[in-house]
């Protein structure tokens, strides 16, 4: 990190005890896909407790009505959930369950056919679409508003991750960096009328890169190009897929960014790749370059930063940043220094150092993770962070390397054989919930599930963890010690959000599942949203 980048504001539930925490609200919304725009995930209602969970019981359910790659983050607004397919965006009501609205896109399927979720701001929730473009809805009526291209579905581009939006501004950004030629660039978005307010390369550009709109200055990192790529292989990566994290009292936006491509041929781009595989902080008011973390330097593995940073202060006050990418680790990062406090393995780790070779290359955690796109959660009284994790083991053969330079620009380019890789039989696989102390990177606890994990993980100030698995299983811990404190199968593999909130009504849980995918081998099953209470 070549710069010192100032971190949020106080998190109360470090510096205030849990009693005042809560007095000090009765109603709680989760009102962006990680609740706070600084990405913690904890829940500041206690109805539902260490004690009062054995009483859980599923209030009601909503179901989609078709099969869904249903890894959306849920929000929660005045008593409304909103939740997003690839094609619909549905509004219901947060205790009861009764559909509100839906409003179904018209738009083809992209890859992976996942969106996940929506952004909420001045009564109005914002969505990206597989055709490339970032669009608007009442949050009350479900009619739809503007509509905005910041990505070419000709080039394989999209927009399926979840913006946030913050001071008039919606943040967005394309995907697409397994495709030959697709560059990451990151938008901000006038909330009212969809105007690109600015445009931000994640990786250098050429003349060759038309703007969409108002250019930021460019970062100084990407003028002297870290890139060293061979004659006929275009920069090609650094996309984002997944939410983003902004500090509003600083007003920088923490973006994470994708791997380099082709991502398994890194001999034909030799250098740092920035900012591939990083976390880059911009002035989220004008785009400009305020300093970055590469996570992996040159990374061969396709390990993405994969999920938005947690920021939060420590019990000494100071501002930190947690992200667990897919390369299997969790960081802790301070941010007035820029040091890294801690790299601390939390799932299984083999071969990250070793080369992709034609004969086939084995690798822990696979191009499945390590974290997905729901990253840490934080319990800051307690001083703890959560990931959950995938356990789960890839083999990959490199192509040919005269191979590359044939591919057309806008195609699947990877650099193996098999695009993804080959990933070990699912009775093998797993996955990890473990508890880190925050100040020392000590595991406190961990617990494997028999399925991976990549849905959202919360913690509660009732002393409560909640997270899911693939394999359909939600659970509550007892998030000090470990213990499972209630279970249930909740009918579908949970890959999205796992939120809670008080409307007003009491208590509740909601969980997306339902996920369908032929390559987390789950059955195929209509998407639901399960709400869980007292």
């Amino acid at each position: 990190m070549n710069k010192k980048i100032a971190g949020p504001a106080a998190i109360a539930g470090v510096l205030l005890a849990p009693a005042l925490l809560h007095a000090a609200t009765a109603v709680q919304d989760w009102p962006s896909y990680n609740k706070t725009l600084t990405s913690e995930r904890f829940g500041l209602v206690d109805a539902i407790d260490s004690h009062s969970v054995a009483g859980l019981k599923v209030r009601c359910s909503f179901d989609v009505g078709e099969p869904s790659a249903f890894e959306t983050g849920l929000i929660e607004v005045e008593g409304v959930l909103f939740a997003t397919t690839e094609h619909d965006t549905i509004a219901i009501d947060a205790n009861d369950c009764k559909q509100i609205w839906r409003a179904h896109g018209d738009f083809p399927s992209g890859v992976g056919n996942a969106n996940r979720g929506v952004a909420f701001l001045d009564g109005a929730v914002f969505r990206g679409t597989p055709d490339g473009r970032v669009i608007s809805y009442s949050a009350k009526t479900g009619k739809a508003g503007w509509s905005t291209v910041i990505a070419d579905p000709a080039k394989g581009e999209s927009v399926p991750a979840a913006p946030i939006a913050w001071h008039g501004l919606v943040f967005a950004g394309n995907a697409g960096g397994d495709s030959k030629g697709v560059k990451g660039r990151l938008y901000a978005l006038d909330a009212a009328t969809g105007r690109i307010v600015w445009e931000q390369y994640l990786v250098p550009k050429d003349a060759a890169d038309a703007p969409r709109g108002p250019q930021a200055p460019v970062p100084a990192p990407l003028k002297e190009s870290t890139w060293h790529n061979a004659k006929g292989i275009p920069v090609t990566g650094g996309t984002t897929w997944t939410s983003y994290s902004l500090d509003p009292t600083s007003g920088l936006l923490y973006v994470p960014v994708s791997n380099a491509g082709p991502a398994f041929a890194p001999s034909v781009r030799s250098g740092d790749d920035l900012f591939a595989s990083s976390i880059v902080v911009l002035d989220a008011k004008t785009g400009a370059y305020h300093g970055h973390f590469q996570l992996g330097k040159h990374d061969s593995h396709q390990w993405d930063v994969s999920s938005a940073p947690v920021l939060f202060r420590n019990r000494k006050g100071r501002h930190m940043l947690a992200e667990a990418p897919k390369d299997g680790y969790l960081y802790l990062i301070d941010l007035e220094s820029g040091a890294t406090i801690f790299r601390k393995p939390v799932t299984t780790v083999q071969n990250a150092d070793a080369p992709i070779t034609a004969q086939g290359t084995r690798f822990c955690p696979g191009t499945g993770g390590g974290a997905e796109w729901n990253g840490a959660g934080v319990d800051p009284g307690n001083n703890l962070l959560f990931t959950g994790e995938v356990d789960w083991c890839t083999t990959v053969r490199a192509a040919p390397i005269a191979s590359l330079g044939q591919t057309p620009t806008g195609k699947l380019w990877t650099g193996a054989t098999d695009p993804f890789g080959k990933q070990d039989d699912p009775k093998r696989w797993g996955g990890w919930l473990t508890a880190t102390d925050i100040a020392t990177g000590e595991r406190k606890w961990r617990f494997r599930t028999p399925y991976p994990i990549v849905g959202g993980v919360t913690a509660t100030i009732g002393r409560l963890l909640l997270f899911g698995d693939i394999g359909g299983n939600f659970y509550a811990f007892d998030p000090l010690t470990g213990k499972k404190l209630w279970s249930a199968a909740l009918g579908g593999a949970i890959g999205g959000g796992v939120i809670t909130y008080d409307s007003g009504e009491g208590q509740r849980i909601a969980v997306a599942a339902g996920m369908t995918s032929e390559s987390w081998h789950v059955p195929k099953t209509n998407a639901k949203i399960v709400v869980l209470g007292l």
